[in-house]
């Protein structure tokens, strides 16, 4: 395969941090060095993609917008039929043992997933599942690499579409991603950071791996809604434009909407709202920009904004 043109690893790349090799991993409760962390190969979630998984992010102690998360994370293991085994209090308890146990207290980020469980036979039905669900919690030292920021990023709107309700309903954050990731890889290898990614009738849907936002005359745009995850900082940027008198706006819009953009930008748990200067190699907006940030005026006032809410709404171990 092609090596990218890209020297970034896309919206997800971070900078490294020799603490991570020696982390403490929760596996069903238990604090597992990095190295020896393991889940069964007849794992539902290693087998056949059957789990949901939420991304967190720590902030002076504590984690932005759990109770939203949670929310997501219940009302797809719900959808699955999956029982988590835990209360949202007794798995809230388990994610500040492992940031306590590290040590942790700020820039970090958290994978936590949820599977089925281990099955008796690598077969898809749910009836041959043995015992309860597998919970994993990864919490990782992760900052986002500046110069993304500075740079800004480079989108290309692959042919692969994001599929609706009717088909796997994209609203579900299921460890299955194949779709997203063969996108990733087509705009990888145009030597785009992460791919743009229309629904079914041609409306622009969400990125691979991030939301996508538009500025057209003091207004931000983002999708609909009905051929994306229901994304948490996404929901937090429209809360805050509003706070700040923003309009701000889902709806049906085309790439012809985009390339008249005068700014752009994706959101996501790991980096916030990151710039986006290229779409399919045509320049976005015009005018000034900060030398250390490639962000317009209004993304960079949403992304304090944004900055002000996650503050009020992030919890720590007790109320």
């Amino acid at each position: 395969m092609p090596e990218p043109t890209q020297s970034s690893a896309g919206t997800q790349d971070y900078v490294d941090d020799p603490r991570n090799e020696s982390v403490l991993i929760s596996v069903n409760g238990t604090l597992t060095p990095r190295a020896d962390a393991k889940v069964s190969v007849f794992d539902s979630g290693f087998v056949l993609g059957d789990g949901v998984w939420e991304g967190l992010r720590v902030v002076d102690c504590r984690i932005a917008f759990l109770s939203r998360h949670f929310d997501r994370l219940w009302d797809g293991a719900k959808m699955l039929r999956i029982d988590i085994g835990l209360t949202r209090e007794a798995l809230k308890a388990r994610l500040f043992d492992v940031i306590e146990a590290n040590g942790m207290t700020d820039g970090v980020h958290i994978r936590l997933m949820a599977t089925r469980g281990v099955k008796r036979s690598p077969y898809q039905d749910p009836r041959l599942t043995l015992g309860g669900a597998t919970i994993v919690v990864i919490p990782e030292w992760k900052r986002p690499r500046p110069e993304m920021f500075a740079r800004g990023l480079n989108l290309f709107t692959v042919h692969i579409r994001r599929t609706g309700p009717a088909e796997q309903d994209q609203k579900l954050n299921s460890h299955s991603k194949l779709n997203c990731i063969l996108a990733c890889i087509q705009a990888m290898e145009a030597g785009a950071d992460e791919a743009l990614m229309l629904d079914d009738r041609g409306f622009v849907a969400t990125c691979n791996s991030t939301h996508f936002f538009i500025v057209r005359k003091g207004e931000i745009w983002t999708s609909a809604g009905g051929y994306c995850l229901g994304g948490i900082t996404r929901g937090a940027v429209l809360r805050a434009a509003r706070r700040e008198g923003i309009p701000a706006f889902e709806k049906d819009f085309s790439l012809f909407d985009v390339y008249g953009a005068d700014e752009a930008f994706t959101t996501g748990t790991f980096a916030g709202l990151t710039p986006v200067v290229r779409v399919d190699g045509r320049p976005i907006g015009e005018g000034p920009r900060a030398s250390e940030d490639a962000s317009g005026a209004l993304t960079r006032r949403l992304r304090a904004a944004v900055k002000a809410l996650e503050a009020e709404e992030a919890e720590g171990r007790t109320p």
